[in-house]
């Protein structure tokens, strides 16, 4: 049971910091549109460069990336709470019913993983190349997220055992 608590445990984890970080982005909504702001302007990468043909200086753009950015966050959050639910409802049961329980938080995490990797990684650190500012580079937290996320599915996918 221990393993199946783990893994309930790390889904629940997700889901609060995506909670959070949801709940951060709609309360001070100014704060991370400035981040998505200036990554989709190309303002502070390396003067001169030769793709500042794919900066995007038009606010209400910013405005749509930064709420399908908070929509797809909350989307895989609530994915991630209906698979926490589930997997909890299905702990004492047989391990393909188990498994079988897993979709909803197996779903919310490469949802997530995709976020970090699509909208993080490589739409804003290399189309839009984030990491050549100083200011507003989060690719180090982008990677940090993906493994996370990363490791957590993995674990969350890994076989169980029968109980005894």
């Amino acid at each position: 049971m221990l393993i199946r608590y783990a893994k309930i445990d790390l889904v629940c984890a997700v889901a609060f910091y995506l909670a959070l970080v949801v709940f951060n982005n709609v309360t001070d909504y100014g704060s991370n549109f400035q981040f998505v702001r200036h990554v989709l302007a190309m303002d502070t990468t390396f003067p001169g460069n030769a793709a500042m043909w794919r900066a995007v200086d038009v606010p209400w753009v910013h405005h749509a990336f930064y709420m399908s950015i908070i929509l797809w966050e909350a989307v895989a959050c609530g994915l991630l709470v209906a698979g926490a639910w589930q997997m909890w409802r299905l702990r004492r049961q047989g391990a393909s019913a188990f498994h079988a329980g897993k979709g909803a938080a197996i779903a919310g995490l490469a949802l997530n993983l995709i976020q970090w990797l699509v909208a993080f990684i490589a739409v804003g650190g290399e189309w839009f190349l984030m990491w050549q500012s100083g200011t507003w580079n989060g690719l180090d937290a982008a990677g940090r997220m993906f493994a996370v996320v990363g490791i957590t599915l993995l674990f969350v996918n890994s076989p169980d055992e029968e109980l005894s």
